[in-house]
């Protein structure tokens, strides 16, 4: 997928105009943001950046869009020394300037290539690479025993509940024999 200078410079001038809020309640929604910044800057777009490792009751981020880059440097300066206000409750929002890792949709920069080869085992970089294929098969089994646990954690879960659903019921045919 190929992007051209003037995408690539398009992206990096919405990234400048973009504010990275951090520890924010689970209730904020766009809206919420939209009143909360309309005093600063008018706000073109919101995106939401999923949690998709913990719980709904983490506090959630966002990536806030806004007319300038003079008025991202004044919101993240305000926030800094003020409790930012989200539905009339203060929570100690963070804001900082977005860097362009944090978008999923980023171009690829210009003329930039990737190549691929194999690498013979008198190359320089066979140790590194050795090493990163390493660190994935180790991440793989870690993932694959978190699935496992979890699972086990569950079925226990479930099989004690039924062991104690089993006794008072087989308790209670006893008796009635």
């Amino acid at each position: 997928m190929e992007s051209s200078a003037e995408d690539y410079a398009a992206f990096e001038e919405k990234v400048q105009r973009t504010v990275y809020f951090d520890n924010m309640s689970p209730q904020v929604t766009e809206s919420v943001i939209r009143n909360a910044l309309d005093q600063f800057a008018s706000v073109k777009s919101v995106k939401f950046i999923p949690n998709y490792l913990g719980p709904s009751s983490v506090p959630q981020c966002a990536l806030v869009e806004l007319d300038s880059a003079k008025k991202v440097k004044e919101v993240i300066a305000m926030i800094k020394q003020y409790p930012f206000m989200m539905s009339g409750m203060p929570r100690p929002v963070r804001a900082r300037p977005a860097l362009m890792e944090m978008f999923d949709d980023r171009p690829m920069k210009p003329k930039r290539k990737m190549k691929c080869c194999w690498l013979e085992q008198s190359d320089p970089d066979f140790e590194v690479a050795m090493e990163l294929k390493n660190l994935t098969r180790k991440h793989s089994a870690e993932i694959a025993l978190m699935h496992r646990v979890s699972s086990f954690l569950i079925i226990n879960f479930f099989l004690s509940l039924i062991a104690i659903t089993i006794p008072i019921t087989s308790s209670i045919c006893r008796v009635s024999l």
